[in-house]
């Protein structure tokens, strides 16, 4: 799996992020917008030396990173809540014959809605409480972790959110 990170504002965030990405075993993070690079002394604070660990470019526009990756044959999936957008804890499978590479965007305004447009697949984390939505890092830290240690890959291509069929 690798993540497409997009006009993420915090250095916190993105040191913080890095540090997911090395322990849940991201293989690249791809950087964009206005998203702080690694050589901030923020980024190192929270990172912890994993932005040394995990492979990452940058790219000032990513629309067109995001349209790169899907020419390069990868799936997007946005993790944004969406009104089309699928509970994380309801995906099944992870498509078998494409790299996964999940997208997380701007702390407060989300995802770029053109880059949106592009994502395969919706998926958001439930809230319960009054607040809507959580930290940037901490939704990525449980979205990334699920994927890559509680959902099968490689089984089936069945869409997110199937149940296998008894046979």
């Amino acid at each position: 799996m690798e993540a497409l990170l997009d006009n993420i504002r915090s250095t916190f965030n993105v040191g913080a992020m890095f540090r997911i990405a090395d322990g849940a075993g991201i293989s690249h993070l791809y950087l964009s917008g206005l998203t702080p690079l690694p050589g901030n002394p923020r980024i190192s604070k929270t990172a912890l030396g994993a932005e040394f660990a995990v492979p990452w470019e940058y790219a000032p526009n990513g629309l067109q990173l995001a349209q790169s990756l899907k020419a390069d044959g990868k799936t997007l999936w946005a993790l944004e809540t969406t009104p089309s957008a699928v509970s994380l804890f309801e995906i099944q499978f992870i498509p078998k014959n494409q790299p996964l590479v999940l997208v997380a965007g701007n702390e407060v305004s989300g995802i770029d809605p053109a880059i949106l447009e592009l994502c395969d697949e919706k998926i958001f984390i439930p809230m319960s409480g009054y607040k809507r939505s959580l930290n940037v890092a901490v939704a990525f830290g449980i979205a990334v972790y699920h994927l890559a240690f509680a959902v099968p890959s490689g089984l089936t291509d069945l869409p997110i959110g199937s149940k296998i069929q008894p046979q």
